[in-house]
């Protein structure tokens, strides 16, 4: 049966299979030496249309302490949505790859840091040794909420960085999804807008696992290389994880995905809005679905065999994701079956 749990539970895009299968012909230098991380890092410089390090990882947690880390001291503050992905999933590892900085809420509608939320609390304790001093800002894109940041949204918030002195961390978990709905170049929504340092992601839209530390200030590349030392997520066959990478890059199969993703997603709100008591959460705009549903209908869908995940958010509130692995037979399943279980009344 279709899973709409996450895009984590979709396979591996056969074209980074193929470039995994390739790159394990013959030996090649270890821990990042070898061809396919030199050219992927030209790779990158073209993308987002400068030079910038890159350092990769195989999760998506180590890619957001790793910059964290770099960005904060112990003694620090990052201020964050109370809503991100930092603050609800990742166990602690923001506080303990910092040494304890703190994780301070700055709130906003739809999942998004105000930006005027955001230069008060930037003031707070400021140079009061009493209190954590605020040092970095981290947005999550897309948003837990399937909201987007627009490139002009970021860069408010790159503007209030830079009056307080903070740097910008983006969580792009979800980065291509967002940069395929916007229709924006990746420069524009990152680097351009204010973004120091991006967590690019690539797992949750096809790759077996690998994500990419982006740091657009040459000042910090070193400390955070030896930071994924450290912090035991310097891979010796980084080939293995840079032929992922470029396989994702190649021939824009990142964009591709995120489009296929985006475009399921749209389908299931479609398909979802037109039956009796179903209402489509407002912000759905990348790949993540959040609809009330009537009661019992949750129910009787898990029952039938499809996978989501049910009143985590607020009672009869499902999640739906799609990823690039979903297909429309998939999503015309679900709504069929949500269809019958509404007009029966045993749902």
């Amino acid at each position: 049966m279709p899973a709409f749990g996450s895009d984590n539970m979709a396979g591996v895009s056969p074209q980074i299979l193929a470039a995994l299968a390739a790159c394990n012909d013959g030996p090649a230098r270890s821990y990042g030496a070898d061809e396919v991380s030199a050219r992927l890092e030209r790779r990158f410089a073209e993308l987002f249309e400068r030079d910038v390090s890159v350092l990769l990882v195989s999760t998506g947690t180590a890619a957001n302490t790793l910059c964290l880390a770099a960005a904060t001291p112990p003694w620090g503050a990052v201020l964050c949505h109370p809503l991100s992905h930092i603050e609800n999933d990742e166990c602690g590892a923001p506080e303990f790859f910092t040494g304890g900085a703190k994780l301070v809420p700055v709130d906003g509608p739809l999942a998004k840091i105000d930006p005027e939320a955001l230069r008060r609390k930037a003031r707070e304790g400021k140079g009061d040794v009493h209190a954590v001093q605020p040092a970095c800002v981290s947005i999550t894109q897309a948003t837990e909420l399937g909201t987007l940041y627009t490139p002009d949204e970021v860069a408010a918030l790159g503007a209030v960085c830079r009056e307080a002195g903070l740097l910008l961390h983006m969580d792009g978990s979800r980065f291509a999804n967002a940069v395929a709905a916007l229709r924006v170049s990746p420069a524009q929504m990152s680097w351009k807008a204010g973004v120091d340092l991006l967590s690019f992601g690539a797992t949750k839209n096809g790759a077996m696992g690998v994500e990419a530390v982006l740091c657009f200030d040459p000042k910090r590349a070193q400390e955070l290389a030896f930071r994924r030392k450290r912090g035991g997520h310097l891979t010796s066959k980084m080939r293995f994880l840079a032929a992922q990478m470029e396989a994702y890059l190649a021939d824009d199969l990142w964009l591709a995905n995120a489009r296929h993703a985006n475009a399921m997603a749209a389908r299931l709100a479609q398909g979802l809005a037109s039956l009796e008591g179903v209402e489509v959460q407002p912000g759905a705009e990348a790949n993540i679905l959040f609809c009330k549903l009537p009661d019992g209908l949750a129910t009787a869908l898990l029952e039938a065999g499809f996978y989501f995940y049910a009143d985590r958010w607020a009672p009869s509130v499902v999640r739906l994701v799609t990823s690039f692995a979903t297909t429309t037979a998939e999503v015309d399943l679900f709504v069929a079956a949500a269809q019958r279980f509404v007009r029966s009344p045993a749902a």
